[in-house]
């Protein structure tokens, strides 16, 4: 036990030290927590041995339990009505294409399907945080950055229900002989309907709850514990813990007027869980792993960024979008960071062959994306007119100052 609280600790301070790397460099967070932990993982330094990694697995299973609650919590049906159906349809193309062409791209040179279905499902997601940091930073706005916002918020969930559906089939094939029916579409459909059943419950009886208490200290126990039953239901019953803590917060978010109220409270006790996230998550990669997927992952990031692009410009031009939502925002769409992660996480229990593969491709994948996926955003909003060229020459000075 004090082994594994000192990791913790390690882990921790690692995050924070590599966090003011990153700031002094402009860098996203994200990208110093994966560096830190990279650096203290089994594969550098070794602070934290494969152990002590797999010892902390609980604080990354709860992690993604909090990531999808929060995606979950982006769900409310007035916000919805409000984006319009245009948002809509362009997340699905780019989304879905983005699957597509992971998928027919690994299938054509040759990996194998499980693999290749993980991976394009795995594609599908965007890292909001990133792209929300440079809207914020840069005061951007206009028609592509109105439209980038909603279509980022709906891009996750989009990406988990793709996700489990996907990963059900993989494990279907990567089982061995049974390929029936039953093992490729009615297990998957079964998962998906359970999880989000089983979530909707809870949020249920989260919301009935909430109406017993008045203070935000109370709030945010209720959020913590629903989170918790459900990651462990999801574990005990095999359902998928994304899906269902997704669901707890849509519910919650849709039933109860003060969801904002509740969802800021539980984004202010998240963030040294997610630092830990992040810093175990880099600790896991295998550097010695990189050359044997140099292929992969390259095939990987192509894919994906042509399907992002290529996605947003045809599901644009079928809603006749401005020209310049149809030329930039699929630029903007190609960070990648803690929900791929957490989707990566769970393929490493679920298909342990794949493992290394998909969690080395992956992580390096994010690491590329955070690092050039800001600053193409920040391009694109600038080619698109939306980001006056003097705050962003303001912005590099006092940067350079600081």
């Amino acid at each position: 036990m004090s082994i594994t609280i000192l990791y913790i600790a390690a882990a921790m301070a690692a995050g924070l030290l590599f966090n003011r790397f990153a700031k002094l460099i402009s860098l996203p967070n994200v990208t110093g927590y994966l560096v830190a932990g990279l650096l203290i993982g089994p594969s550098v330094l070794n602070l934290i041995p494969k152990d002590g990694t797999e010892a902390l697995n609980v604080l990354v299973t709860l992690a993604l339990g909090f990531i999808a609650y929060s995606i979950g919590g982006e769900f409310n049906i007035n916000n919805i009505k409000a984006i319009g159906g245009k948002s809509i349809i362009i997340t699905m193309f780019q989304a879905l294409t983005a699957v597509g062409l992971v998928d027919i791209t690994l299938c054509a040179l040759g990996f194998d399907v499980p693999l290749a279905l993980t991976l394009g499902a795995i594609a599908a997601a965007t890292a909001p945080a990133a792209t929300l940091m440079v809207v914020r930073q840069y005061r951007a706005n206009g028609p592509v950055t109105r439209t980038l916002l909603p279509v980022v918020a709906m891009d996750d969930a989009v990406g988990l229900i793709v996700f489990a559906v996907s990963l059900a089939l993989a494990q279907g094939m990567s089982g061995g002989g049974d390929m029936s029916f039953y093992t490729m579409v009615v297990q998957p459909l079964t998962e998906i309907v359970l999880s989000l059943a089983i979530g909707g419950a809870i949020g249920l009886i989260a919301s009935i709850a909430l109406r017993f208490f008045h203070s935000k200290d109370n709030f945010l126990c209720v959020s913590v514990a629903a989170v918790l039953l459900g990651t462990a239901l999801a574990d005990i019953w095999g359902l998928s813990s994304l899906l269902l803590c997704m669901s707890i917060g849509a519910i919650v978010c849709n039933l109860r007027k003060d969801a904002d109220s509740i969802m800021e409270g539980c984004e202010r006790w998240t963030p040294p869980l997610f630092m830990l996230f992040f810093v175990i998550s880099g600790a896991e990669l295998d550097l010695a792993a990189i050359p044997t997927v140099g292929i992969l992952g390259v095939a990987y990031l192509v894919a994906r960024s042509a399907g992002k692009y290529l996605g947003t410009y045809i599901g644009s031009g079928i809603v006749h979008a401005d020209e310049k939502i149809k030329k930039y925002l699929g630029l903007a769409l190609l960070p990648q960071a803690g929900v791929a992660i957490g989707m990566a996480q769970v393929c490493a229990a679920k298909l342990p062959m794949y493992s290394e593969r998909i969690t080395t491709v992956v992580l390096c994948a994010t690491l590329i994306y955070e690092l050039i996926g800001p600053v193409i955003t920040k391009m694109a909003l600038m080619k698109a007119g939306e980001i006056a060229p003097e705050l962003a020459h303001a912005r590099r000075k006092k940067a350079q100052k600081a």
